[in-house]
């Protein structure tokens, strides 16, 4: 896809947020912690992925490469918007990917059919991460592997912290809480309990740190909202309070403003577990 130019008098809605999803927040965020989640779940040529809630799929993506042709990669999501995002994006790969829709708390397999199963941060969303957990398992042969990444709590990350607060001054209260809902108030603790409760015993915790990078302020706010719910409330206010907003966050951000345009700090924990029996 190639990036639409941003338009003079204000922030028209371009496109649906499953695409702006792709377009946006893979490359400059999920597209390395991808790669960092299947890394750190140890894939090899011949393993079996199931990526759950795979949104527009690039962990299922990257999987597929490491697996070959004596392996097998599916994807399973439950919005048909960002399945429809995934086959068009993965048409080409090899080995094809399978594409499901599908609930976490109720996938569709039978039991201990997949080597790995992957959830990049997606585990924050469910009402009963437990039961998530649990199906996960189930799928899993013995000595097979889930690995999930949760994003730390908002404070640990300084941009968010900015951008949800400048919303919700000036957008309104639900979209900060919008904005913040993808950084749980989890700590290493919390997350050891639902996996063990979820089946596991053997569960490994680790933080890494990276980075989100855009070429400036305003295409940070542009692009976050554009590939959320919000797009379409930000793009009807006026370009009075747009400019507003943004002069805000990067008053706040100047810090982590360089030559390049703005970084800043975001930290995940990283959860791998094995099913032993």
């Amino acid at each position: 896809m190639s990036e639409p130019p941003l338009p003079s008098a204000g922030w028209q809605v371009e496109q649906n947020a499953s695409e702006a999803y792709e377009q946006y927040l893979v490359p400059s965020i999920f597209a390395s912690w991808a790669d960092q989640l299947i890394e750190s779940s140890d894939v090899h040529e011949g393993d079996r992925i199931l990526d759950v809630a795979c949104g527009t799929g690039i962990v299922a993506r990257h999987a597929a490469s490491r697996v070959g042709a004596s392996g097998s990669v599916v994807g399973v999501d439950i919005n048909e918007g960002m399945l429809t995002v995934a086959k068009e994006i993965a048409a080409d790969i090899q080995p094809s990917i399978a594409w499901r829709q599908a609930d976490a708390t109720d996938l569709p397999f039978s039991g201990e059919q997949f080597d790995i199963v992957c959830c990049q941060q997606a585990v924050q969303f469910f009402d009963d991460p437990v039961t998530v957990v649990g199906e996960m398992r189930r799928v899993l042969t013995t000595g097979g592997r889930v690995a999930l990444s949760v994003w730390r709590p908002l404070e640990y990350q300084p941009g968010y912290v900015v951008l949800a607060d400048a919303l919700a001054r000036y957008i309104g209260d639900h979209a900060g809480e919008m904005m913040r809902s993808p950084f749980p108030e989890w700590d290493a603790d919390t997350i050891q309990t639902f996996v063990r409760e979820g089946g596991f015993e053997d569960v490994s915790i680790t933080i890494e740190i990276g980075s989100v990078r855009y070429p400036s302020v305003e295409e940070f706010v542009r692009r976050e909202a554009a590939s959320s719910p919000l797009a379409e409330q930000i793009a009807a206010v006026s370009r009075e309070v747009r400019d507003d907003l943004v002069r805000e966050v990067e008053t706040a951000l100047h810090a982590y403003i360089d030559d390049e345009g703005v970084v800043s700090p975001l930290e995940s924990y990283v959860v791998i577990a094995e099913r032993k029996q």
